[in-house]
Parts: C-alpha cells; structure tokens; sequence
C-alpha cells in the first residue's frame, strides 16, 4: 500500500474532511503518441508509416502488387519495381501524379520527391 493510499484510508475511516482532489491530466494515447514521437525526434518515422501503408490506396491495386514502397529519407520516397515495364512506366509518366497526390495528402515538405529502383 503506498503511503498517500494509507493516508486517505485512515483519514476516511477517522472521518476527516478529505483532501481537494486532483485534477485529472490523463491524454490519450492518440494525443500522447505525436507529442512522444516529435520530442524523440521519430516523426518523420512515424510519417514514413502512414505513407507506407497508404501506398495501395495512392496509386492502385495492380501498381501496388508489383511495387514496394522501402523509405523515406529527407524527403525522398524509395519505392522497389518488380519489372522493367513498369519501372519505365512509374518513372516517366505516373510519377507526376503521384508525387502529386502524396504532396497533397502528406504535404509538400514530407515527402519531395519519388525514386523508383529495380528490385
């Protein structure tokens, strides 16, 4: 029993007038979470998270069953193509509109630019 547990006990069972109670500072997780993260310096971590798993949703069901998105560093998106094809077809003319819809869920400073590699 800790010792301010032992204190109200007795107080309450001699009848003493009781103590003003604390204020309640408890947070949810959910508003917690990002506050931790930024002060540990893991937010763009935490970022990197969400965006990978909002890839299938961004560029497709067949897109995102050939292609893996891998990173996220400073900004640039690394994104593995299983084929060839493909890979030509991201780089050069899916990859505006891509890099469109990340900027505009994610916003222009989380995510700069997109780099597809063979993988």
């Amino acid at each position: 029993m800790t010792p301010s547990l032992r204190r109200a006990v007795i107080a309450e069972w001699r009848g003493l007038p009781s103590d003003s109670p604390r204020p309640d500072r408890t947070q949810s997780t959910a508003e917690l979470l990002p506050k931790v993260m930024q002060k540990l310096g893991l937010k763009e971590r935490m970022q990197e998270s969400e965006i990978l798993g909002a890839w299938k949703t961004l560029v497709g069901e067949f897109i995102a069953a050939h292609s893996c998105p891998i990173a996220l560093r400073e900004g640039i998106l690394y994104v593995h193509v299983l084929q060839p094809a493909l890979h030509y077809e991201l780089d050069r003319v899916n990859k505006p509109e891509i890099l469109r819809k990340l900027k505009q869920r994610y916003g222009s400073r989380a995510i700069r630019d997109l780099r597809f590699r063979l993988g």
